[in-house]
């Protein structure tokens, strides 16, 4: 490597030492090194907070959507609850890697911004001041020891140009006393030669040997303001170095969330919530609620008492009441669960009395009936776990085409249904329903929009019609929640 003090006067640089002319340039550009890694640093953790950030978001929208999915899928029961156990692990761990980002960015990487700007100051003509004042000090203490080896690098040159024109003068000598040609004048001159360049050499080399000396003499002193300069340029560097490890130390912290007392809480509590999931006791609550073990009200006789309360409904709608008919029970199903089978039903036979059969879902339905109709407002958004939700109607697959089935449109004599009595007979129509009806009277239908029905007999004076589910059940619905199939 070479260098130089000034661009007047080169010296060749002999070795890559700290104590060659211009080698302490490095330690200079230390100090400009030391304002980038600062910057290094701050981007560096920038972007692990925009990751911290980053994979917050994906676990929250990560938990949302499989909340959703686990929610409206058919798992049930406390493995239900042990698989959303994850996701609620997901939305407090979310949390606390804001919070990291949260720590990386308004903590660590504004205490190195600040550090910087007060350890570093620029300069109107750009650089650092830092930079500068180093610079200067080894200018300032090299600049007596680069004089001195400058004037020995020309002593030892004026040296040995002696020596090599003392060897050219002996070398010319020798060769003009071979030669006869010379007269003794010239050779007298030859040898005048040689003795002026003895003596050059002797000049040139003591020069040489002195300025040597006095280098040497310098060398001590040099060193000594080298070593003062450089040793301020440790002392700015250590606390550079030292406050990068502390900075570093913090970040580690705020990473690490495995020394964070509420991280560990949510593994714990993850870990306890998967345990407590229970197979037996899922298997007893379905059993409870969705099979064998679900209430049933069962058809049972009913007395004259309940026949009164009948009549008295049609009533007050002011229709005949019937000479012959069938009474039976509502068939009610207990609110969303599938009906239990009972062991006592009843069907009795009553003059002057119809009831119709009240049920949204009836257990003896003929084979076209698909069950319970499912809104076309149905959330349609989660599609890839489930074919089916929780509180879906389960179709049957009975049929009562039966002759002997009691429950059919007919009464148990194969007679017409006494709905048709005293009736002038009406052509049949399909109609669609406009929106969902609840019967409030025993002798009402059920319905919701969108189901089709057939109209039996025409609106009357109050705008009621009378008409027939799909599942053979007949009663009165008002007429303008109902239109026409084209």
């Amino acid at each position: 490597m070479s260098g130089s003090y000034d661009d007047s006067v080169g010296v060749e640089v002999s070795s890559d030492s700290f104590w060659e002319v211009g080698n302490y340039k490095r330690t200079v550009k230390r100090i400009d090194d030391g304002h980038r890694l600062c910057n290094d640093l701050m981007n560096c953790i920038h972007e692990r907070a925009r990751i911290e950030k980053g994979y917050a978001q994906q676990l929250t929208e990560w938990a949302k959507r499989w909340k959703q999915l686990v929610e409206k899928g058919p798992q049930y029961g406390t493995v239900e609850r042990a698989w959303c156990a994850f996701m609620s692990e997901a939305e407090k761990v979310s949390e606390l890697h804001l919070e990291v980002k949260g720590s990386l960015m308004n903590e660590d990487f504004e205490k190195i911004k600040n550090w910087q700007k007060e350890a570093f100051h620029k300069q109107m003509m750009g650089g650092f001041k830092e930079t500068k004042e180093a610079e200067d000090g080894f200018r300032k203490a090299q600049k007596p020891w680069a004089k001195k080896l400058k004037e020995v690098e020309a002593a030892k040159k004026a040296y040995h140009a002696a020596c090599k024109e003392e060897k050219l003068a002996i070398s010319r000598e020798t060769n003009s006393k071979a030669d006869p040609a010379l007269n003794p004048e010239q050779l007298k001159k030859l040898q005048d030669k040689v003795e002026r360049s003895k003596q050059d050499v002797l000049k040139t080399k003591e020069k040489y040997e002195k300025s040597l000396k006095e280098l040497d003499n310098a060398t001590p002193q040099y060193m000594e303001n080298m070593e003062q300069v450089f040793e301020q340029c440790q002392q700015f560097e250590e606390k550079r170095l030292r406050f990068f490890r502390e900075v570093l130390l913090e970040v580690q912290k705020h990473l690490d969330l495995s020394n964070v007392a509420s991280y560990k809480n949510i593994y714990r509590e993850l870990e306890q919530n998967i345990k407590t999931a229970d197979a037996v006791e899922d298997l007893r609550w379905f059993r409870a609620n969705q099979g064998p073990g679900m209430s049933m009200n069962w058809p049972q006789f009913e007395d004259d008492e309940w026949s009164a309360d009948l009549n008295r409904t049609l009533s007050r709608r002011e229709k005949k009441k019937a000479s012959d008919g069938v009474t039976l029970t509502g068939i009610n199903q207990t609110g969303d669960q599938v009906s239990q089978p009972n062991k006592h039903s009843s069907v009795s036979v009553q003059s002057n009395t119809v009831q119709s059969v009240q049920s949204s879902y009836n257990p003896f339905e003929d084979e076209e009936d698909t069950g319970s109709t499912v809104s076309e407002k149905e959330d349609n958004k989660i599609k890839n776990v489930s074919s089916y939700e929780k509180n879906q109607s389960y179709p049957t697959d009975w049929s009562d085409e039966e002759s002997n089935n009691p429950f059919s449109s007919t009464d148990a004599n194969g007679d017409t249904n006494p709905f048709d009595e005293d009736t002038p007979p009406t052509m049949e129509v399909r109609v669609r329903a406009l929106y969902d009806y609840e019967g409030q009277e025993q002798d009402e239908l059920s319905f919701k929009a969108g189901d089709e029905l057939t109209k039996m007999e025409n609106e009357d004076e109050q705008g009621w019609c009378k008409g027939r589910l799909d599942n053979g059940q007949v009663g009165l619905y008002p007429a303008n929640y109902v239109e026409p199939i084209q």
